[in-house]
């Protein structure tokens, strides 16, 4: 086949047109082992306490989870009768211990936390006022996000920044792995649009990868071979981050303070939710998540964990110890790791950097999933990656509390399983009561019956204690709302917290059951070897057509419905025990529809009901954004399509300029998509008929590959390209 003749003149276009990177400078980041671990290897603190954390601290939360944990185990051991258990009710004991245990720590971690909030609302923040002499680099990974919302977010932070005279300790980068070619050409005009609005005092830049290998971590891996080496730190954000500026200082001073510190992570609240699902989720962060994370970051202190966004790294941390293999075998349990901040959390902690998480810093935000349909999709890939982990949790020389963190989310998910085999059990024990005739003599000889046991008040009194465990925490939250009298007004005052309360609880329980199955049915599709791929995140309205709906929930309505057929045939009794589960199950289709509209949302938060601070007084931050946003929304209506692209001189300049370097095709080496995309531009005459015979993937493969797009270009000079076989 004859070669595409390339137009030279097309290579000087954009010779003026500054790229869309800085220059490389590469650097290894070796992939580390977990099955081997030289101690000799891990580095030794700057300061003498560096890495240390307090004990104390461990035995105040974990201690009294354990004891907690004892007794409630114990009662229930008396609770089914300690000295004639059968094999039915063992089974009920252990799974109950398994779930108990679960929530305690929790518990536990929730009431120092409370005490932590208490004290940081009552006395002035602590903030360094070092200027700062390291350089950071900002990294917003996309995959086919909106750029309106991406582009606008990185102008208000980096405004902010150079408003406070620290814009050039700060690049700002955006690494995108979008595989949509519409989706990739407007990325590309917001950026154009930053860069003419902001490029002459903030450096801004822009890459996107032809193959999205191994996701996001492949993504800011690559970042960090070939750029990282030029900076200090990593300030990592998603494509719905947003941090006040304050805070992204905050950040690098207490990174460059700590010579030990290798990430800091923030807590980010929720932030732009109108669906009632995201509100509830906004509530529930807001006003329970700061006593649950305060508990968390005080315990784990040196040894804390990794969300993988609004976290500032140590890149030197980053790239000697946080390298990721693969893991022996296919999806979903071997593969690229997907779940992949825990692990590079234990990675740095293991080589002797410390891991904080900063409960004390609130400027940090995030979006959340409008539907319970958006929440499973996002849970099916984190319940896929946490699960993984469980190849991981054994690796060498990983620190015990690292060892936690990967199996609270292993657990964050097996617990729906234990929840739902603790029902059917405990529905099992009740149907075995009624049906089955108990056997008052064993095959042993005795002169005396073995009566059934079952200590109804003991159980009810161990029922109330574990709702007490469970509450706790969103108790103490409101709490704590409710004696910091800007907090509380800010909700609405207290009449309206209370409302807003009880409207969380009473729908976070309806929605409880069906998560619960949600998250048992994909752990059991993973543990029957699918793999849950890898899409976009709506962010905005939830609503889906009524027949989804159904389809989606079909096999919820049929668990409740047969709970409630068991319940019925045992007792009323039971039923009215089972209907808090029941209920979500069976209007899963009616509470999805409400949970997921915007309209009702929208009403919802006109009613001041499920209110946050933050919408009361919208942050600074928040609010540029949302003005800021019309502007690339605009660049992204008036972006130009692949057509227009590859025949218009300048935007064809200006895309040359952005394409990420890629290596020489091996000889030998076919690519599928290349070919079929190499052969369908030689036999087109025009640029439209070309963009026509085109795919979706081959477009945005053409994109990608400097080559292919110069050709594609070219048939705009050109009647017809002279093809055949030499």
């Amino acid at each position: 086949m004859d070669k595409i003749m390339l137009d030279e003149p097309a290579l000087s276009e954009h010779a003026c047109i500054e790229s869309g990177m800085p220059d490389e400078h590469h650097k290894e980041m070796p992939v580390q082992s977990l099955s081997h671990f030289d101690t000799n290897s891990k580095r030794s603190p700057v300061n003498v306490n560096g890495v240390r954390s307090q004990a104390g601290r461990r035995w105040l939360v974990l201690g009294s989870s354990l004891l907690l944990s004892v007794w409630g185990i114990n009662e229930m051991h008396a609770v089914l009768g300690a000295n004639n258990m059968t094999f039915i009710q063992y089974v009920f004991l252990v799974l109950f211990a398994l779930t108990f245990s679960w929530i305690t720590i929790s518990f536990s971690a929730s009431i120092v936390g409370f005490f932590l909030v208490f004290s940081q609302r009552r006395a002035i923040p602590k903030r360094l006022m070092n200027a700062l002499v390291g350089r950071t680099a900002v990294l917003m990974p996309t995959y086919n996000e909106d750029p309106d919302r991406i582009y606008a977010s990185i102008e208000v932070m980096a405004t902010a920044i150079a408003q406070a005279g620290e814009n050039k300790a700060f690049d700002w980068f955006v690494i995108s792995d979008t595989t949509d070619p519409d989706v990739a050409l407007k990325e590309e005009a917001c950026f154009h649009t930053l860069r003419e609005r902001l490029g002459h005092s903030i450096n801004v830049y822009y890459r996107r990868r032809q193959k999205n290998t191994a996701r996001k971590v492949g993504n800011v891996t690559d970042f960090c071979k070939r750029w990282g080496a030029s900076y200090d730190h990593l300030l990592v954000l998603d494509a719905d981050s947003l941090m006040e500026a304050d805070t992204i200082l905050e950040l690098a001073r207490r990174m460059e303070a700590d010579s030990d510190s290798g990430l800091i992570q923030t807590i980010p609240q929720l932030i732009n939710g109108t669906t009632l699902m995201a509100r509830l989720q906004q509530f529930a962060a807001c006003v329970y998540g700061p006593i649950v994370g305060s508990g968390l970051a005080w315990w784990t202190h040196k040894e804390g964990n990794f969300w993988g966004h609004n976290a500032i790294i140590r890149t030197q941390a980053m790239m000697s110890a946080a390298g990721l293999p693969n893991i022996k075998g296919a999806p979903p349990f071997g593969g690229h790791i997907l779940s992949h901040d825990f692990v590079e959390a234990s990675l740095i902690r293991r080589a002797g950097w410390s891991v904080t998480i900063a409960a004390d810093l609130y400027g940090s935000y995030e979006e959340c999933p409008p539907s319970m349909t958006d929440l499973a999709i996002r849970d099916r890939r984190w319940c896929q990656g946490n699960l993984q982990h469980g190849r991981i949790i054994t690796a060498k020389g990983l620190h015990w509390v690292s060892r936690t963190h990967l199996l609270t989310g292993i657990m964050s998910y097996i617990s729906s399983p234990l929840w739902l085999m603790l029902i059917l059990v405990g529905l099992a024990l009740s149907l075995q009561a009624e049906f089955i005739r108990p056997e008052y003599f064993g095959d042993e000889f005795s002169l005396f019956p073995t009566w059934p046991q079952m200590d109804a008040a003991r159980a009810l009194s161990l029922f109330a204690f574990t709702m007490v465990i469970l509450f706790t925490p969103k108790t103490l939250g409101l709490v704590s709302y409710m004696i910091h009298s800007p907090l509380r007004k800010s909700c609405g005052g207290f009449f309206m917290l209370i409302i807003s309360f009880m409207v969380e609880v009473i729908l976070s329980a309806m929605v409880a059951p069906i998560m619960m199955l949600i998250h048992t049915g994909a752990v059991f599709s993973i543990l029957m070897g699918q793999d849950s791929g890898w899409n976009p995140q709506r962010r905005d309205d939830g609503s889906l057509p009524i027949k989804h709906l159904i389809y989606r929930h079909r096999w919820h309505m049929v668990a409740g419905l047969l709970l409630t057929i068991a319940g019925y045939l045992n007792s009323l009794a039971l039923l009215a025990w089972l209907s808090p589960a029941i209920v979500g199950m069976l209007l899963s289709v009616p509470l999805s529809m409400l949970t997921g509209s915007w309209a009702i949302g929208h009403f919802i938060k006109r009613c001041r009901i499920l209110s946050t601070p933050y919408e009361k007084e919208e942050p600074n931050i928040l609010k540029a954004m949302n003005e800021t946003r019309g502007i690339y929304d605009e660049s992204v209506h008036n972006a130009p399509d692949l057509v227009v692209t590859a025949s218009d001189p300048k935007c064809r300049a200006r895309h040359l300029a952005l394409i990420d370097p890629i290596p020489l095709r091996v000889a030998g080496q076919v690519d599928v998509i290349e070919a079929t995309a190499t052969m369908k531009i030689y036999d087109a005459n025009s640029v439209s008929e070309a963009v026509s015979y085109l795919n979706k993937q081959e477009k945005t493969y053409v994109l990608g590959t400097p080559d292919l797009f110069k050709a594609l270009s070219n048939l705009h000079r050109y009647t017809g390209i002279s093809h055949g076989f030499s």
